[in-house]
């Protein structure tokens, strides 16, 4: 049986994603309230950062706890169920692409890239329905646009890469 933290800090993250399991939370508000029903009080700005820390995303029918693949890499698998589930497209600008998703998709879609450490991305940056993702060059740009596309895992970034080197 699993222990429970004795940490407040741990002990209110342990109960947010046990009712992000149980229930579905539309906004920070409606978390506050039931943390508060449970005895935990916490601020916005606390809820924020617990939310972030955990990876907890706000989808469109409110926050949803993070993927967390069986099998194989997590970050991976992380970063292909998030283009599975957010990205809308991809178009490549010189050594930049610009991904398009939903409205409040950009951020989840961003932090999977991010976490997935893929050697040739630089860096990337996330508004509310677009990440910019910054690249070494031009074919580096367009062999990403065509793994997303593609929903091909970083094995085929070598082969990619070699075939648009300038």
């Amino acid at each position: 049986m699993p222990t429970r933290p004795t940490d407040p800090r741990d002990q209110r993250r342990h109960r947010i994603l046990q009712l992000l399991e149980r229930e579905q939370i539309r906004n920070q508000d409606e978390l506050r309230q039931r943390l508060a029903a449970d005895g935990v009080d916490a601020t916005q700005a606390t809820l924020s950062r617990d939310l972030r820390d955990l990876g907890v995303v706000k989808g469109s029918g409110g926050y949803e706890l993070p993927n967390r693949p069986a099998v194989g890499d997590g970050a991976q698998q992380g970063l292909w169920q998030a283009v599975r589930t957010w990205l809308l497209g991809a178009t490549p600008a010189q050594h930049l692409v610009v991904l398009r998703t939903p409205p409040g998709g950009a951020p989840a879609l961003g932090l999977a890239l991010d976490k997935a450490g893929l050697t040739d991305v630089l860096g990337t940056i996330a508004g509310d329905d677009t990440v910019l993702v910054v690249l070494p060059n031009a074919a580096k740009a367009r062999a990403f646009c065509r793994r997303l596309r593609s929903g091909t895992a970083t094995g085929a970034a070598a082969t990619d890469a070699r075939r648009d080197a300038p």
